[in-house]
């Protein structure tokens, strides 16, 4: 492992590094560069057909294992991801960023680490977890966005959505009692570059991962026969979930479009009061606050859109995505099931057909070697059965390691889900209220002023 020991002044400025333009299409082909990204939904790498022999799959050490703790106070490893740079080579332009790690862990070679990273490396990681934990809930990576019109979005903005959304990524890893001590994320967090490359070739060859794929669409053809209802009411607490948030991200964005195009109008709005009061000796002073009050609101509008821009919807739409990784997970746990049913039906089968066998002996091949045909064919379906019944046995312990794991998962994720959006709408009606007493004070300094002015000249009774 190699890392380097980092000061305790964490910066998150952007790489000023240009953005070439390419127009030579409408898709851009990124092959193995998946660094046009905003949120991923790429949730299936894994089908739950492979399984880490690493892995605990008595009963009472599955009970074991995943008994998660609720305490944050028992935080020991802490992860900032900042600082992106932009990179151009003649076949790739991606960006990398810095990943620094401060830990108490024993487990580590030092207390602080400092590594850059690029998202493929995100997405290794990710697929790695989800490889060693098919049910449990690995949190959303960032969206992947190939359609060229991203890339002239390749600016700070653009990244900065994305550095935070890989940030929390990976503190999400860091909060979790499994995931955190996984081997995999400590290589990611201090591993140089070129170790970790490295490191990456050992995962499955192409081959195995066909392998696996063919089990997964063989396993969702075949379906579940007897799923547990607790599953089943998953399965429909996370479409409802679904539905609603997918709803809920949809008109959010939809409020922030039109309170754009509102600002843009009220920008318009300023200038014309102005201009208008030019003209209009009389009603000049009045014209002329109307346009400052409209101008400071204009100003508190743009922070409103750009709060929800920034902290409510990124929120959001991180949920929707979760929404699917669920689905995927729940998928996962199906197939491990399918797998199971599968292999009971197989030996119940091979079962009957050694039962059903004809009995017919003969004598003259007996006279030969001493057993007839039908006694060699016996001995080797007894084998044939020992061997289904000992991959049926570790079948079922893996069904029962995963229905735990994903019991446990569940049970965390839903606190973790409904901290994380009462945080935001907290906060979101924090800034509306700012937002509005703001707007109004504008408005209430007008009123008391043209109030002043009428008194003075006794022209206007307000009251």
């Amino acid at each position: 492992m190699s890392g380097s020991v980092v000061d305790n002044t964490v910066s998150s400025g952007n790489s000023s590094a240009a953005i070439p333009t390419d127009v030579s299409g409408q898709i851009l082909d990124l092959d193995e560069d998946d660094d046009l990204e905003v949120f991923s939904k790429d949730t299936t790498l894994t089908d739950g057909s492979s399984f880490n022999a690493s892995m605990q799959t008595s009963p009472a050490s599955m009970i074991n294992q995943y008994k998660f703790e609720e305490d944050a106070d028992t935080k020991d490893i802490f992860v900032t991801v900042d600082n992106p740079e932009s990179h151009v080579t003649a076949i790739e332009t991606y960006i990398t960023y810095r990943v620094m790690t401060k830990t108490t862990r024993s487990e580590f070679d030092s207390s602080e680490f400092e590594v850059r990273r690029r998202y493929q490396d995100f997405l290794w990681l990710k697929g790695r977890l989800e490889e060693a934990h098919p049910t449990l809930i690995v949190h959303p990576l960032p969206e992947k966005f190939v359609v060229k019109g991203m890339v002239e979005r390749f600016n700070e903005d653009f990244i900065e959505t994305r550095r935070r959304a890989l940030h929390r990524f990976l503190n999400k890893i860091a909060e979790h009692p499994i995931f955190s001590s996984s081997e995999d994320f400590k290589i990611f967090l201090t591993a140089a570059s070129g170790e970790l490359t490295s490191h990456k070739k050992q995962g499955p060859g192409f081959l195995s991962r066909m392998g696996d794929t063919v089990k997964a669409v063989a396993a969702a053809v075949r379906g579940v026969r007897n799923r547990p209802q607790e599953f089943t009411e998953m399965q429909e607490y996370v479409e409802a979930f679904s539905q609603k948030i997918i709803s809920l991200d949809k008109v959010t964005q939809r409020i922030v479009r039109e309170q754009k195009e509102y600002l843009e109008e009220l920008k318009e709005c300023g200038p014309t009061y102005a201009l208008w009061s030019q003209s209009e000796e009389e009603l000049a002073e009045p014209l002329k606050n109307v346009a400052g009050c409209v101008d400071r609101c204009c100003k508190e509008t743009e922070e409103q859109v750009k709060n929800l821009s920034d902290h409510l919807i990124p929120v959001l739409h991180e949920y929707v995505l979760c929404a699917d990784t669920l689905k995927a997970v729940l998928r996962r746990r199906d197939n491990i099931q399918a797998d199971f049913e599968a292999k009971t039906e197989a030996l119940a089968t091979k079962k009957a057909n050694r039962d059903t066998e004809s009995k017919v002996l003969s004598l003259a091949w007996a006279s030969l070697v001493g057993r007839s045909p039908e006694e060699v064919k016996q001995q080797k379906l007894k084998g044939e059965i020992k061997e289904m019944r000992d991959d049926l046995d570790k079948a079922e312990d893996r069904l029962e390691w995963a229905n735990n794991a994903l019991k446990s998962d569940w049970t965390r994720w839903q606190k973790v889900m409904r901290t994380d959006l009462r945080s935001a709408f907290v906060d979101t009606a924090e800034r509306n209220v700012s937002y509005y007493e703001k707007c109004l004070a504008v408005w209430e300094s007008f009123l008391h002023s043209q109030r002043t002015d009428a008194e003075g000249n006794g022209k206007v009774d307000f009251s």
